[in-house]
């Protein structure tokens, strides 16, 4: 008998209605779901009325947490005035003035509805601009559904060939032709990546680059690697596509200030629209013109009923502009505490582990190899079966950690958060031995 038994009973329901029950694929697990009631700060409670602390944030997207009230007020205000029109609104000049202002690679901005969709505008702008069709891309870095982005995103050792990697189907169905137009480099080996960028620099439009790829392990792009795409640019005018979906929150100016790199286009979503579905692209005024809808051909025309929703809009420039530099440097300094914790708890109890992240995210890996890329953070059965028993006994008792053990904080968190956090997770060691015979 399941231990959630109305969750249970939704997703019978669900199952009705939708294939395998499940509209997303991350929510989706054995025997069911956890469906969500409500949520409350850094609180989320299921409707089986559990209360669990949350360090997942809707996958990295809730930066102040659930139903914070100045959100709350703000969309309120809008919905008495309408939630969308036919028409342009100032909400949308608002944020974009404010994302502007964030960051110095930021001189235009144009919304959409997804990080998905801004991955997608941002690859087609690229093209565009430089008349070129192929793009490049990270092995093993997720980019969101556009096919293209796609590619070698869950490559196995089975697919992966030599050392320069292939392009690999992620979904069935992908087109060889799509395969055929994306070059993929390894992350974090600038030798290796410059020579195949090199190799394609005639027909190359983009490379696209997460400095800090979540599927990738969460691990930093290294300094080399940064400055090796920063030369191929310089020297061949290939753009640099950077997506901050997730990374955004790791900096004021996001992670590329991190790195002294002005990214000749962004992909945007997820914390800047404080808990409505959002993208945007951001980038120079020369590469945003392709959207310009003045000229007599637009080279890249763009529309979306919902782009730029007032409601969005404003949730978004609320949220924003309560993520101050303060707020970002103490969550980096939580952050900090708990990457030292759980490395710090993993080596008191002989486990081989290590944690990867910057700032309010964190990644937990269970072996000791050591990490630079897709390739490097993979883990074995046995490995991924700890990691679930870890995983499931924090989600038992008291906290909703993300399935790959990657971890978000938010600003309604402090360091009894942190500390309790560290607690259950000292404890979900003691009891792995149970929860991976369990799972077997």
């Amino acid at each position: 008998m399941s231990k959630r038994p109305i969750s249970a009973e939704l997703y019978e329901r669900a199952k009705a209605v939708m294939p395998g029950g499940n509209t997303r694929v991350t929510v989706y697990m054995k025997p069911h779901p956890y469906y969500a009631d409500h949520g409350q700060g850094c609180r989320i409670t299921d409707v089986d009325g559990i209360e669990r602390l949350d360090f997942t944030n809707n996958y990295n997207s809730l930066i102040h947490g659930h139903a914070h009230p100045d959100v709350i007020a703000a969309v309120g205000a809008q919905l008495q005035r309408g939630s969308a029109f036919p028409m342009a609104s100032e909400t949308e000049i608002d944020l974009a003035e404010h994302l502007c202002a964030r960051a110095p690679s930021f001189n235009h901005v144009r919304f959409c509805n997804s990080g998905s969709e801004a991955v997608m505008f941002a690859l087609k702008a690229a093209r565009a601009h430089t008349g070129k069709p192929k793009i490049a891309k990270c092995e093993g870095s997720y980019h969101g559904s556009y096919d293209f982005a796609e590619v070698s995103l869950d490559s196995t050792p089975a697919t992966w060939g030599n050392a320069e990697p292939k392009s690999v189907a992620y979904a069935s169905g992908t087109p060889q032709s799509v395969l055929d137009e994306v070059v993929v480099i390894p992350f974090n080996k600038p030798k290796e990546a410059e020579r195949i960028l090199r190799a394609h620099t005639k027909e190359l439009a983009c490379v696209l680059v997460d400095l800090m790829p979540n599927r990738g392990g969460l691990i930093p792009a290294t300094p080399d690697f940064v400055e090796m795409l920063k030369r191929v640019r310089e020297d061949t005018g290939m753009l640099i596509v950077l997506d901050e979906v997730i990374t955004l929150r790791l900096a004021y100016e996001g992670a590329q200030s991190l790195y002294d790199l002005r990214a000749d286009l962004t992909a945007l979503g997820k914390i800047i629209g404080g808990g409505f579905p959002v993208g945007a692209v951001a980038g120079s005024a020369a590469v945003m013109a392709v959207f310009d809808p003045r000229q007599d051909k637009t080279p890249l025309p763009h529309s979306g009923t919902f782009n730029a929703n007032p409601v969005t809009m404003v949730a978004g420039l609320t949220a924003m502009r309560l993520l101050t530099r303060d707020e970002i440097t103490r969550l980096g300094k939580l952050g900090d505490k708990a990457r030292t914790g759980v490395a710090a708890a993993m080596k008191s109890v002989g486990m081989a582990g290590q944690v990867t992240g910057l700032g309010s995210l964190f990644r937990i890996h269970v072996h000791d190899r050591p990490l630079s890329d897709y390739r490097s953070m993979l883990m074995m059965a046995d490995e991924k079966a700890i990691l679930a028993g870890i995983v499931g006994y924090m989600r038992d008792h008291g906290f909703f950690v993300n399935e790959r053990g990657v971890c978000s904080l938010s600003t309604p968190m402090g360091d009894a958060e942190i500390d309790a956090f560290l607690d259950c997770f000292k404890d979900a060691l003691a009891a792995v031995p149970d929860q991976t015979q369990a799972a077997d």
